[in-house]
């Protein structure tokens, strides 16, 4: 079975709002330094784009959490595939995420961190499906753009390690 993707937000529409959120991380953390921790592999596409337009001090770290495997739906078990290199304690610290859609994921992580001592922990999301929520307490401070409950590629997205590098956000159609 062929797949076609079709357009969701187009690169323009994406690189603009992540100027947006940006300037608003500025205004929030002008006087102070960030922390930003990319979730891969999908963050990554989003985490360098978003660290480039921060005007504040920025560090940057990389964590590996797996719960979707080769589906298209979280499992709803989390597992740790790679730990932050540096420690959190007193930073003020952004988690930055492709995707948010059960939260499942992120409640995880953000008990294994506030565990680490950070000044803060905020979330900041690409992508944000506030239906698909089963974790209410997960609240995401920046969000680029809300979704439809679609499986959505690109600009860092996969489906099973495919179409990350589209750069826009795609809706994989089914032919």
């Amino acid at each position: 079975m062929a797949e076609k993707i079709r357009v969701l937000l187009s690169e323009e529409e994406v690189n603009k709002r992540i100027s947006e959120v940006a300037a608003q991380i500025n205004h929030d953390y002008e006087g102070k330094s960030v922390h930003l921790i990319c979730v891969l592999k999908g963050g990554v596409f989003f985490t360098c784009e978003l660290a480039k337009r921060i005007t504040v001090p920025v560090s940057l770290d990389f964590m590996s959490v797996s719960s979707y495997g080769g589906n298209t739906v979280s499992s709803g078990v989390v597992k740790i595939v790679k730990d932050l290199d540096e420690p959190l304690e007193g930073k003020h610290v952004i988690i930055v995420e492709d995707i948010i859609d059960s939260g499942r994921t992120l409640a995880y992580l953000i008990k294994v961190l506030k565990q680490r001592h950070p000044a803060d922990i905020t979330l900041c999301t690409l992508l944000d499906k506030p239906e698909r929520r089963v974790k209410k307490e997960v609240e995401v401070k920046y969000t680029c753009f809300t979704i439809p409950d679609e499986f959505v590629v690109g600009y860092g997205l996969d489906y099973d390690q495919r179409y990350r590098n589209l750069p826009y956000i795609g809706v994989i159609e089914q032919q």
